[in-house]
């Protein structure tokens, strides 16, 4: 089944047209029977006559609710929805959580604070003379602070390679980054003087 170049033509499909009195083929597809507003159910296949006719009187919003239209076509609806930032684990680099909060004002809020928190304990770090700002970044990444020692480095390295490894997270590859941030940061902090 392939697409063609007509907005929302479905060429080839070797369906007929839904419409009872019709033979035309069906290449374009309308919401079926069982469609719900978070998804739609099985596909009706038309021609494009007859889905013409069929959106003309089609209402998106039929059997809901004033409250579950309002919540539908509200600025903030779907900013719940499952991403990167929403997922369970989505705090694991300290970062809050966006799934965490009733309104994504909030949420923004609670991240641009703990970036901005970051950036002053990598300032307080650099400020500390044992490190440099480099170094004091690389620290952050790895979750240390500056009491941290060369033995304390290697555990905090192993720990964290072992949860970020993609073997122990079932082949899943979304932690690849994080791993990477964490290995440059360990490279950069076992040369470092404060470890020698």
């Amino acid at each position: 089944m392939r697409q063609s170049k007509f907005h929302g033509r479905y060429e080839d499909t070797g369906r007929v047209c839904a419409h009872p009195t019709c033979e035309e083929p069906g290449e374009f597809r309308a919401p079926g029977d069982g469609h719900r507003f978070d998804g739609p159910g099985e596909w009706r296949w038309m021609c494009l006559e007859h889905v013409r006719e069929f959106n003309a009187g089609y209402d998106w919003f039929e059997g809901m609710s004033a409250e579950e239209i309002l919540d539908a076509q509200g600025p903030a609806s779907g900013w719940r929805t499952e991403s990167p930032s929403f997922r369970p684990t989505a705090g694991v680099d300290g970062m809050p959580r966006w799934a965490d909060y009733d309104d994504p004002l909030d949420a923004i809020s609670a991240r641009a604070n703990g970036i901005k928190s970051r950036a002053q304990r990598e300032a307080a770090m650099a400020m500390d003379g044992r490190f440099s700002r480099a170094e004091a970044k690389a620290l952050e990444v790895m979750g240390l602070g500056t009491g941290t020692d060369r033995r304390g480095l290697r555990r905090r390295y192993s720990e964290l390679v072992r949860r970020y490894h993609p073997d122990r997270n079932g082949g899943d590859r979304q932690y690849e980054a994080r791993l990477n941030k964490v290995v440059e940061a360990y490279n950069t902090l076992r040369n470092a003087p404060a470890f020698i």
